[in-house]
């Protein structure tokens, strides 16, 4: 923890007026700033002889779309037991209001002087899903960031090559994101007859699941019996 309180009183000194804000939470600290400033934060978050963040762990990015809403009930349930998957899988309660934009950047910092680890956060709005790269100031960021941009659709500025990184060449859409479809836009097959790779619509027909409980009560009582020589249980009345 001492080490915690002497990163948050470097990182204030630091940063000074620039706009920003510190949140600590299980005893992890989030450098949360605006991304006009990315740049030259992260410049000091490097350069600085007090925090020495030289090395980039992760870029990664988060879509908050239906964030706060559960499908479980949560308010009124009890903490232990899964009756509430039963009775409640189908409804969604928001228990979380959230006011921030749907899309962030996250890079996680390691200072090798200090053993200090820091989170850095940038929200994006969907109608300007744009940052600027820092491959220039930590190298690491090339495939993270391409990573960010195939799977979310982030662009980072001036990146040297951002391209889809995972998916194949002709993919439509982003599949980390939240309204994302499960099964998929179309599937990939060989075609005997064309001789060739092709796509076709997804035939997967969509389902909502509803988690499914076995309980060790009256209930779920089950006896063996033998029936042509394959035991099958049956829940006993």
């Amino acid at each position: 923890m001492v080490n915690i309180d002497i990163l948050k009183q470097s990182l204030s000194q630091v940063l000074g007026s620039l706009e920003h804000e510190l949140l600590i939470a299980q005893d992890e600290v989030t450098l949360e700033i605006g991304k006009q400033h990315l740049l030259m934060i992260s410049e000091q978050l490097r350069d600085n002889k007090l925090l020495s963040f030289d090395m980039l762990m992760d870029v990664c990015g988060v879509d908050y779309l239906d964030y706060g809403i559960a499908e479980w009930e949560t308010q009124q349930a009890t903490s232990t037991g899964f009756d509430r998957g039963v009775e409640h899988g189908l409804d969604r309660e928001r228990v979380i209001v959230w006011h921030k934009p749907r899309f962030a950047v996250v890079y996680h910092l390691l200072s090798t002087v200090y053993n200090y680890r820091l989170r850095v956060k940038v929200f994006l709005t969907e109608e300007d899903l744009m940052v600027d790269s820092v491959v220039n100031i930590w190298p690491a960021a090339n495939w993270f960031e391409r990573e960010a941009f195939d799977f979310f659709g982030i662009l980072f500025v001036n990146h040297p090559d951002l391209r889809r990184i995972l998916t194949d060449y002709g993919f439509i859409g982003h599949p980390f994101r939240k309204d994302f479809p499960l099964s998929g836009n179309v599937e990939v097959r060989y075609d005997a007859t064309e001789g060739r790779v092709i796509y076709v619509p997804v035939e997967i027909e969509k389902r909502v699941l509803v988690p499914k409980v076995i309980r060790d009560d009256h209930r779920y009582i089950l006896e063996p019996t033998k029936l042509s020589g394959e035991a099958v249980w049956e829940q006993k009345k």
